[in-house]
Protein backbone atom coordinates (compact mmCIF):
# COMPACT_ATOMS: atom_id res chain seq x y z
CA UNK A 1 0.00 0.00 0.00
CA UNK A 2 1.26 3.76 -0.96
CA UNK A 3 -0.05 7.10 -0.96
CA UNK A 4 -1.62 6.71 -4.35
CA UNK A 5 -3.77 3.58 -3.69
CA UNK A 6 -5.59 5.73 -0.35
CA UNK A 7 -9.67 6.41 -0.49
CA UNK A 8 -11.75 7.09 1.01
CA UNK A 9 -14.02 4.84 3.25
CA UNK A 10 -17.40 3.60 1.27
CA UNK A 11 -20.07 5.87 1.30
CA UNK A 12 -18.33 8.32 3.38
CA UNK A 13 -17.32 11.05 0.34
CA UNK A 14 -20.48 13.11 -1.16
CA UNK A 15 -19.98 14.87 -4.40
CA UNK A 16 -20.81 18.37 -3.45
CA UNK A 17 -23.49 20.02 -6.10
CA UNK A 18 -22.79 24.21 -6.83
CA UNK A 19 -25.77 24.89 -8.93
CA UNK A 20 -25.32 27.81 -11.17
CA UNK A 21 -21.69 27.62 -11.56
CA UNK A 22 -21.40 27.95 -15.43
CA UNK A 23 -22.54 25.48 -18.49
CA UNK A 24 -19.54 23.42 -17.93
CA UNK A 25 -21.37 22.32 -14.35
CA UNK A 26 -24.57 21.24 -16.00
CA UNK A 27 -26.74 23.61 -13.68
CA UNK A 28 -25.61 26.68 -14.80
CA UNK A 29 -27.54 29.61 -16.47
CA UNK A 30 -31.17 29.28 -14.98
CA UNK A 31 -29.57 26.94 -11.89
CA UNK A 32 -32.53 24.47 -12.20
CA UNK A 33 -35.05 27.22 -11.95
CA UNK A 34 -36.15 27.14 -15.75
CA UNK A 35 -36.82 30.56 -17.04
CA UNK A 36 -38.80 33.86 -15.67
CA UNK A 37 -41.76 32.68 -13.36
CA UNK A 38 -42.27 33.43 -9.90
CA UNK A 39 -40.71 30.54 -8.68
CA UNK A 40 -37.64 31.39 -10.68
CA UNK A 41 -37.49 34.63 -8.39
CA UNK A 42 -36.15 35.29 -4.96
CA UNK A 43 -38.01 34.41 -1.89
CA UNK A 44 -40.83 32.15 -1.45
CA UNK A 45 -44.70 32.89 -1.19
CA UNK A 46 -45.89 32.84 2.73
CA UNK A 47 -47.94 29.43 3.32
CA UNK A 48 -51.81 29.80 2.21
CA UNK A 49 -50.93 31.90 -0.91
CA UNK A 50 -53.15 31.31 -4.01
CA UNK A 51 -52.03 33.38 -6.60
CA UNK A 52 -53.81 36.44 -5.51
CA UNK A 53 -56.96 34.01 -5.43
CA UNK A 54 -58.81 34.90 -2.35
CA UNK A 55 -57.61 32.48 -0.04
CA UNK A 56 -59.19 29.41 1.55
CA UNK A 57 -58.74 30.83 5.28
CA UNK A 58 -60.46 34.08 4.26
CA UNK A 59 -63.10 32.40 2.52
CA UNK A 60 -64.98 30.39 4.74
CA UNK A 61 -66.87 32.50 7.40
CA UNK A 62 -65.79 32.92 11.14
CA UNK A 63 -67.85 31.49 13.85
CA UNK A 64 -67.47 31.45 17.65
CA UNK A 65 -64.40 32.45 19.75
CA UNK A 66 -62.29 31.10 21.53
CA UNK A 67 -62.24 32.08 25.57
CA UNK A 68 -58.29 32.69 26.59
CA UNK A 69 -59.75 32.36 30.43
CA UNK A 70 -61.27 29.11 29.89
CA UNK A 71 -60.13 25.95 32.66
CA UNK A 72 -59.83 22.38 31.22
CA UNK A 73 -61.19 20.49 34.20
CA UNK A 74 -61.40 16.79 34.06
CA UNK A 75 -64.28 15.16 35.61
CA UNK A 76 -64.35 12.25 37.55
CA UNK A 77 -67.57 10.19 38.32
CA UNK A 78 -68.53 8.90 42.18
CA UNK A 79 -68.85 5.82 40.15
CA UNK A 80 -65.18 5.24 38.69
CA UNK A 81 -64.20 5.75 42.65
CA UNK A 82 -66.57 2.70 43.60
CA UNK A 83 -65.01 1.04 40.70
CA UNK A 84 -61.40 1.30 40.90
CA UNK A 85 -60.53 2.02 44.32
CA UNK A 86 -61.07 -0.35 47.71
CA UNK A 87 -62.36 0.70 50.73
CA UNK A 88 -60.50 3.12 53.13
CA UNK A 89 -57.95 4.16 50.41
CA UNK A 90 -56.77 7.47 49.83
CA UNK A 91 -57.62 9.32 46.61
CA UNK A 92 -55.61 11.57 44.88
CA UNK A 93 -54.96 13.20 41.59
CA UNK A 94 -51.67 10.83 41.15
CA UNK A 95 -53.60 7.91 42.12
CA UNK A 96 -56.52 8.64 39.85
CA UNK A 97 -53.55 8.46 37.24
CA UNK A 98 -52.08 5.21 38.69
CA UNK A 99 -55.81 3.35 38.14
CA UNK A 100 -56.48 5.13 35.11
CA UNK A 101 -59.60 7.00 35.93
CA UNK A 102 -58.14 10.22 34.24
CA UNK A 103 -55.62 10.29 31.19
CA UNK A 104 -54.57 13.76 32.13
CA UNK A 105 -54.81 16.18 34.66
CA UNK A 106 -55.26 20.14 33.11
CA UNK A 107 -56.07 22.61 34.97
CA UNK A 108 -57.72 20.24 38.02
CA UNK A 109 -59.75 17.54 38.47
CA UNK A 110 -63.67 17.65 39.95
CA UNK A 111 -65.73 14.68 41.47
CA UNK A 112 -68.95 14.63 40.23
CA UNK A 113 -72.14 12.59 41.82
CA UNK A 114 -73.67 9.96 39.08
CA UNK A 115 -73.31 6.74 40.67
CA UNK A 116 -73.38 4.87 44.06
CA UNK A 117 -70.40 4.58 46.58
CA UNK A 118 -70.11 1.75 49.26
CA UNK A 119 -66.39 2.89 50.65
CA UNK A 120 -65.22 4.93 53.05
CA UNK A 121 -62.87 7.28 50.78
CA UNK A 122 -60.58 9.94 51.66
CA UNK A 123 -60.62 12.16 48.31
CA UNK A 124 -57.94 14.69 47.79
CA UNK A 125 -58.88 16.92 44.41
CA UNK A 126 -59.55 20.52 43.23
CA UNK A 127 -63.23 20.46 43.42
CA UNK A 128 -66.75 18.35 44.13
CA UNK A 129 -70.43 18.82 42.63
CA UNK A 130 -72.80 19.17 45.81
CA UNK A 131 -74.12 15.60 45.53
CA UNK A 132 -70.64 13.64 45.42
CA UNK A 133 -69.26 15.65 48.44
CA UNK A 134 -72.11 13.86 50.11
CA UNK A 135 -72.00 10.65 48.82
CA UNK A 136 -68.64 10.86 49.89
CA UNK A 137 -69.20 12.15 53.47
CA UNK A 138 -72.34 10.03 54.49
CA UNK A 139 -70.19 6.77 54.59
CA UNK A 140 -67.21 8.08 57.02
CA UNK A 141 -64.89 9.47 54.48
CA UNK A 142 -63.02 12.90 53.76
CA UNK A 143 -63.73 15.48 50.64
CA UNK A 144 -60.85 17.88 50.61
CA UNK A 145 -59.96 20.57 48.19
CA UNK A 146 -56.27 20.85 47.43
Amino acid sequence: MDLSNLKPARGSHHRSFRRGRGHGSGNGKTAGKGHKGQRARSGRTRLGFEGGQMPLYRRIPKRGFTNRNTKDIVSVNVLELEKRFNDGDEVTVQSLLDKRAISKVGDGVKILGKGELTKKLNVKVHAYSASAKEKIEALGGKAEVI
